[in-house]
């Protein structure tokens, strides 16, 4: 294969349109998580982005952002940072909890992204839990459809934690992916489920609820220890 440069006469010719459309095709996915928190969520989907972008570097690629705010404002550092990247993001996931914000505030995220997403090519996503995270986590130990405080996700996320031996939950665990990897079927279940009792409802009224299942399950095929 020749090392030469291109000629600059060479340059329009269709064979050379051809080559950097293929040189186009051949460009990763890219995926942008952006996440409220700067711990708990990088800590999870950093685990995911260590795993893909080693193994699928010519396929698939992302990028975890803790970005350290809320709903919309969320939105808006995200769609600035995907803008302003040097690269073009495919999908863009905004990860945030609903906790107490203004209901308005939660469900204009989802609507944005919806209209983000007929504006271009990036195709963005509203993750919300109602009301955190560690609902998502507790779900790969049981289907639960009671709506309770945040805090009160803890103790029971620490009871599941202790019944297989892995110590108490704390919000900044780094192995907190790897445990819960053999249960990550149970869990796109039971959040399903939890979708489908909250068909038709807005994110804010969707208490419990969460669309991290999703994004998980979108990946979920480049995670698999068979490939």
């Amino acid at each position: 294969m020749s090392l030469k440069p291109v000629k600059v006469g060479d340059q329009n010719k269709r064979w050379m349109k051809r080559r950097k459309d293929e040189a186009r095709l051949i460009q990763p996915e890219y995926h942008l998580i952006a996440s409220e928190g700067t711990e708990t969520e990088p800590q999870y989907f950093g685990s995911i982005q260590q795993i893909i972008n080693a193994r699928y570097r010519d396929r698939i690629q992302l990028k975890v952002e803790g970005m350290g705010d809320n709903t919309v404002n969320l939105l808006m550092k995200a769609r600035q940072y995907a803008q302003n990247n040097g690269v073009v993001f495919k999908h863009v996931w905004i990860v945030y909890d609903t906790d107490d914000f203004p209901a308005e505030s939660i469900d204009m995220v989802a609507r944005l992204c919806k209209e983000y997403s007929a504006q271009g090519e990036t195709i963005y996503h509203a993750v919300w839990s109602n009301q955190c995270v560690e609902l998502w986590y507790l779900l790969h130990f049981m289907y639960m459809d009671t709506d309770i405080h945040r805090l009160l996700y803890w103790p029971k996320l620490s009871d599941c934690l202790k019944s297989i031996g892995e110590g108490t939950y704390k919000k900044n665990r780094p192995d907190m992916y790897e445990i819960l990897r053999p249960y990550m079927d149970i869990a796109i279940a039971n959040a399903k489920r939890l979708d489908k009792k909250n068909e038709g409802r807005k994110p804010s009224e969707s208490a419990p609820g969460t669309k991290v299942y999703e994004l998980v399950e979108m990946l979920k095929p480049y995670l698999s220890d068979t490939q």
